[in-house]
């Protein structure tokens, strides 16, 4: 299977995103794409809140996420929405960033809403805290398909190791990073985590991503840091999207991923251990 790995730049209006998207879904399955992943927050960048409750839909009124849905459908492709804004039922206002796995039919084969939240102060001048918008998600999520076992996973995710070990000891073959990340945390921290990922669980991982300066009518423009990656079962970087929006082609072979298995089989030699004391 040839995946297709989006690096895009879009803005805080779900609307005026559709169009930018479509084309990119469109070039991806061009160059031969049978799987297409978007990436986090795909219909709307937005750092405004009260902005966010203006223009965001609930999952079934969601612009962007009905342009996926028919594209899938229309090239008989297998796509993953990253991640998308939601508003929710959630008695404190809160929206869900849920990535969505959608079939060659269009339909929605598998949901995972982002388990943790963003909540950082990276500098005086930039502090995130997702957990004031985001609802945070409660369950790990598995999605089978004729290619691979996929690992649904958003962005922050990505630091919390014991998530991808459980979904790798699952079944999962590949691994979704969908993310938007930071470009100082993206500096330090951005490709060794991934690849980290890959050799811990012998597992692809793909992370498709924002990139640049995001045009915003209200509130702060956010900037991302780009470098879409994809990361082979050993470790090794298979892309880099680079700064500027585009994308990654990469062919997927599950035996790659039972090589590394083979070759260091550490998925079965977890043993049980007393938690941490102090002293000798």
């Amino acid at each position: 299977m040839r995946a297709g790995l989006l690096q895009l730049s879009v803005g805080d209006e779900p609307a005026e995103n559709v169009a930018p998207v479509r084309e990119a879904v469109r070039q991806a399955v061009a160059g031969g794409a049978g799987f297409v992943l978007t990436p986090e927050v795909t219909n709307c960048v937005s750092a405004s809140r009260s902005h966010q409750a203006r223009v965001l839909s609930p999952e079934a009124g969601d612009p962007v996420l009905a342009m996926l849905r028919d594209e899938a459908a229309r090239a008989g492709i297998w796509l993953l929405a990253g991640s998308m804004l939601f508003k929710t039922d959630d008695a404190e206002g809160r929206l869900a960033n849920r990535s969505l796995l959608i079939g060659p039919d269009g339909a929605i084969a598998a949901r995972y809403d982002k388990i943790h939240l963003f909540d950082v102060q990276i500098s005086a001048e930039e502090t995130y805290r997702e957990s004031a918008a985001i609802r945070p998600g409660e369950r790990a999520v598995l999605a089978r398909t004729p290619f691979a076992t996929l690992g649904l996973t958003v962005c922050y995710d990505v630091r919390f190791a014991h998530l991808y070990r459980a979904l790798a000891q699952a079944g999962a073959q590949v691994l979704c990073v969908p993310s938007a990340f930071s470009p100082i945390t993206g500096a330090a921290h951005w490709e060794v985590l991934l690849r980290a990922r890959a050799i811990e669980t012998g597992c692809y991982v793909l992370a498709p991503a924002q990139t640049g300066l995001h045009k915003a009518g209200r509130g702060r423009q956010r900037r991302s840091w780009g470098h879409a990656l994809a990361v082979d079962p050993w470790g090794e970087v298979l892309g880099d999207a680079g700064t500027e929006p585009g994308i990654i082609h990469v062919d997927l072979d599950m035996a790659a991923v039972a090589g590394a298995r083979a070759r260091v089989p550490s998925l079965e030699h977890d043993r049980p251990f007393a938690p941490p004391e102090e002293g000798a």
